[in-house]
This record gives C-alpha cells, structure tokens and sequence, in this order.
C-alpha cells in the first residue's frame, strides 16, 4: 500500500535527522488521493493532478517537486512506481534588495534605541550592536542563554538549517554584553535568557522589528514599503559587505576568506554568500576592475 510506503519513507528520512512536517503531511495527502482512485504506485497523472488542486503555482511545484522525491527513493526497490517530470515549477523568487547600513547609521541606530526607557533602552542597544558586530541573525541573537557565552565566544545553537557553530567575540563586545547582564539579571532571576523585554520575559521576534522601525524613523532612515529599508537583518547584511571590502587580494586568498565568512554566518550554501558580492556598487565596481585585469592579462 502506498500509505506504508510513505510512512515508511519519512520514518527512515526522520531518522536521518530530517523533521519532514510539511512534506509528511503533503506525502499522506497525496497517498490518499491516490487510494481513492484505486491507485497503489506512484502515477504520473495521479501526480500532476493532485498536485494541481491548490491555485497557487508555488505551492503546485512544492507539492509536486515533495512526490518526485518519494518517488526516486522508492522505485530503487519497486520500479513499478512512476517517476514524474517537474510539470510544475516554482516562479522564481527574487530576494529584495538588501538595506546596507553605514557605520554612521548604526551609531546612530544605537543611540536612538538607548535612550528607551528603563531597561529596554539597555536591552536594545546592547542587542543592536552585537548585530553589527557579529552578524548574528535576530533569531539567534534573542535566542541567547548565559550558558551560551563561552570563553570562545558565542555558542549558536541549531538555528535556521539545524546547525550549531561558535562565533567569536571581541573582547570590548564581550565586555559589553556582560555589563548588560549585570543591569538586566535583577528584573529576571530566574529566566536565562540573555535579552527580555521591559516585563522581564524573552524578546520576540516582532518587538525587535518594532524597536528598529521606531529606531529608523527617529534617525531618517527610510521606513516605507516598497523600497530599500532598514530592518534588523540589515545589520547582518552591513556585516556580511564589509567582510568582503575587506577581502585580500589573490585567487585562493579570495576563495578562502569567502568559504570562511559562509561557515561564519552559518549559511548552508556559499551560494548565499555570493549574493551579497552583488549588493553595493562598491562591490560590483571591484569585480568589474578585476575581471577587466583579468582579461587584459590573459592568464588565469
């Protein structure tokens, strides 16, 4: 039966370290779509046409492209079952231009949230400059434990891809983040994470884009959609283009130091760190200057 096959499926997947929970739910779906039409192997039309039943063309590609993989993994021992094309596809997403934050700004970004009253105004500047100095996502950043305050630095704790990975940290930053603990620790004994709220509780993921957007309009920046603007992830992205203006000269120097700021940032691809070589003019007029010496020397 189809069902056993998928059940069996995402319990060897899980097992692998795999969570599945959308793609479990997708693969019973469509195992008993199939059921009712009597179908007990993978068809290709059976496929396509459940996974044209919901109208949005992303979620068609998804559906079909979470069939395809279950599809290769059981024909290698019954190939009764039918693999299907990738009838449908994913529109191309496009990731939005990138807020590039100078250090001006993030000064200034600071000041203003410092001056928060009580607590939060602590809270947040401390939060925001660890961001620009390290390059943590926000998720991670608030996610933070005493625990994971190391002598090595900062213990990052499966985040976005499952991963954990250290991230050094400068002493002035080590510094800072411990005076902070000092000031905040008596509003919440008993509760170890490193940034809460004014009411003593964690910091969310909504009060921090809060807390910039306040932030930015008090200090100019632009706040509107639409456009470019300044987000808590900006300061990940400012860090993430100073890192490679900073880059050395020479191929493998190149290769290098690129390779270590992806596994710094904890990115699962490189690919991801190639996008930002793209996000300033800076950049793209280094690039430029150096694939026209390039060329000009005609030597590799």
């Amino acid at each position: 039966m189809l069902a056993q096959a998928v059940n069996a499926y995402l319990t060897l997947r899980r097992a692998c370290g795999f969570k599945l929970r959308g793609e479990g739910y997708l693969l019973r779906s469509f195992a008993a779509f199939s059921a009712a039409r009597d179908q007990h192997c993978v068809g290709t039309n059976i496929a396509i046409e459940w996974a044209g039943l919901t109208p949005s063309p992303i979620h068609r590609a998804r559906r079909l492209a979470a069939v395809i993989r279950f599809a290769r993994h059981i024909r290698a021992e019954e190939p009764g079952h039918e693999l299907p094309p990738p009838y449908y596809r994913s529109p191309r997403s496009v990731r939005p231009v990138p807020y590039i934050l100078s250090h001006s700004d993030v000064r200034r970004l600071v000041e203003a949230v410092s001056q928060f009253k009580g607590l939060r105004g602590d809270t947040y500047s401390t939060l925001f400059s660890l961001l620009a100095c390290t390059g943590l996502r926000k998720s991670e950043a608030i996610a933070l434990r005493y625990d994971d305050i190391s002598t090595d630095g900062l213990v990052i704790r499966q985040t976005k891809f499952r991963s954990s990975r250290l991230v050094p940290l400068h002493e002035t930053a080590r510094t800072a983040l411990q005076d902070y603990i000092e000031r905040r620790h008596p509003c919440a004994p008993f509760d170890d994470h490193v940034f809460i709220s004014s009411t003593g509780k964690p910091l969310g993921l909504t009060d921090v884009d809060r807390a910039m957007r306040t932030a930015a309009l008090k200090i100019g920046l632009p706040v509107g959609r639409g456009r470019p603007r300044p987000t808590p992830h900006s300061f990940r992205h400012s860090f993430a283009v100073r890192s490679l203006q900073t880059c050395p000269d020479g191929r493998d120097r190149i290769a290098q130091h690129t390779m270590a700021l992806s596994s710094y940032l904890g990115h699962r691809s490189v690919e991801s760190t190639y996008w930002y070589l793209e996000a300033t003019a800076e950049l793209m007029t280094d690039i430029a200057e150096r694939g026209e010496d390039f060329f000009k020397a005609g030597k590799p």
